[in-house]
């Protein structure tokens, strides 16, 4: 009962053996990672199946808008992320209260901003990216819907990353398990039962995504021993604020970006038409399996980098680095055997339709490698976001999206035009993205082995 109980607790990452400490903190976090992957997959199980493929590419689509929307709680979430490993850490129990204190307040400032100001722009904005009218009505109603319920999301992963902060993954494991099966539960009812297409997806979703931030709630007001949490912490404070933004908005300009990039991509994956958008929507889905010990790992290594630099052991992060990275890189090259494997088998969960399964398939395997470079990128930038580093990793987003990936996918579409292919290949898209995840892990690895990440850490 007492190890039961232990699990339930923050860990002390900065004693005992590395490798050990990354694997035991990233198996909740890559079970949790699953998890949340199934709210996307269900999503489309159920759509594809009980609604069509043109649903189906609804959902897709408005993906990229709604993370372009979440970005600012990306951003408060990767800083105070940070703050939390490194306090925790240095066992600065008032800077970690306050810290905790001003996140909530900030979130709930945030989440009421974005709930009264994106609904009204979304339409246009879809319009604008040339979303087929097919699926523009399905796609405003998904996007309106999770935006009404952005606060039970927002602070869910703000508050989960706060528990992973102290070392504390199976928590936030266990409330995702929750929500996850409520999700598919709710999914089942408002779609199959009654029949409510795309809208009962997003309501499905926002529900149980509310359900697991209350629960994260609760076990942060019982961990009274770690940290205070009152009136008083709760007020926010400017030297805080500022370091949550310092900290944050690195990585939420690294989300906007990647997000900004992605609409971009997104109008020219509508100009290959629904057949495209559908089968581009199951290799997110089946590439979220894939990315799923690639993003585990790297927020197993910030955690880990934040605590032990908290507690000024720069030789074990460097130790750690190494261990997690190649860690990442085997679990990686594993899942990305089995889906070039078993591809068409896991495509055709989403969709009857043969065509679309093959295409779906020929994206996968142009795609595969880049998983494995994925693994060194997620990891090192992990290890460099753990000591404060958030800048380097944004600008190696900036150089990898705006610089590569978009030129290339263009590029290539312009000059593959032809008279029976006017917008060019679709092999563009699939391309474009691994070329900018090889060299962004030759990038991370060599701003990595610069070091001077090693001086960012919080005064």
């Amino acid at each position: 009962m007492a190890n039961i109980k232990k699990l339930f607790e923050p860990t002390d990452m900065t004693v005992g053996t590395p490798w050990k400490s990354i694997a035991v903190f990233s198996i909740p976090m890559l079970i949790g990672n699953i998890a949340q992957q199934l709210y996307n997959t269900v999503d489309s199980i159920v759509v594809g199946h009980y609604v069509g493929d043109n649903a189906l590419a609804a959902v897709g689509s408005a993906s990229p808008l709604l993370n372009m929307l979440l970005v600012l709680f990306v951003g408060i979430s990767s800083g105070v992320g940070i703050m939390v490993a490194q306090y925790f850490g240095a066992k600065a129990r008032e800077e970690l209260s306050n810290t905790i204190g001003t996140c909530i307040t900030v979130t709930a400032i945030t989440s009421l901003m974005l709930m009264l100001a994106a609904p009204p722009i979304i339409r246009p904005i879809l319009q604008m990216l040339n979303t087929p009218d097919t699926i523009i009505g399905a796609c405003t109603s998904y996007l309106v819907i999770m935006m009404y319920g952005i606060a039970g999301m927002a602070y869910y992963n703000i508050l989960s990353g706060i528990l992973r902060g102290m070392g504390d993954s199976f928590s936030a494991l266990i409330y995702l398990l929750v929500a996850t099966v409520i999700n598919i539960g709710l999914d089942l009812l408002f779609v199959a039962k009654f029949h409510m297409g795309v809208a009962g997806v997003a309501l499905a979703t926002a529900i149980a995504q509310g359900i697991s931030s209350v629960l994260c709630m609760w076990k942060l007001m019982h961990m009274r021993e770690t940290f205070d949490l009152g009136i008083k912490e709760l007020r926010m404070t400017k030297h805080h604020v500022v370091q949550i933004v310092e900290l944050g908005l690195p990585s939420g300009l690294t989300q906007a970006i990647f997000s900004s990039a992605m609409i971009v991509m997104q109008s020219l994956t509508n100009s290959f038409g629904e057949m495209f958008i559908a089968a581009n929507v199951i290799v997110m889905r089946v590439d979220g399996f894939a990315m799923m010990p690639n993003f585990s790992f790297g927020t197993a290594m910030t955690t880990y980098s934040g605590q032990n630099v908290g507690a000024k052991k720069m030789d074990r992060v460097m130790l750690g680095a190494k261990q997690g990275t190649l860690m990442s890189v085997g679990c990686s090259a594993v899942i990305t055997s089995i889906i070039l494997l078993f591809g068409k088998h896991l495509m055709g969960v989403f969709t009857t339709t043969t065509e679309l399964v093959d295409l779906s398939m020929r994206m996968m395997r142009i795609l595969a490698v880049g998983y494995i470079a994925m693994g060194v990128t997620q990891s090192l930038s992990g290890t460099m976001r753990g000591a404060g580093d958030t800048v380097t990793p944004m600008w190696i987003s900036l150089c990898t999206t705006i610089l590569i990936r978009v030129p290339i996918a263009y590029g290539i579409s312009f000059l593959t035009r032809t008279a029976e292919l006017p917008y060019g290949r679709w092999e563009c898209i699939p391309i474009s993205l691994l070329l900018s995840w090889v060299m962004g892990a030759v990038l991370t690895t060599i701003f990595y082995r610069r070091g001077k990440w090693k001086s960012k850490a919080l005064s």
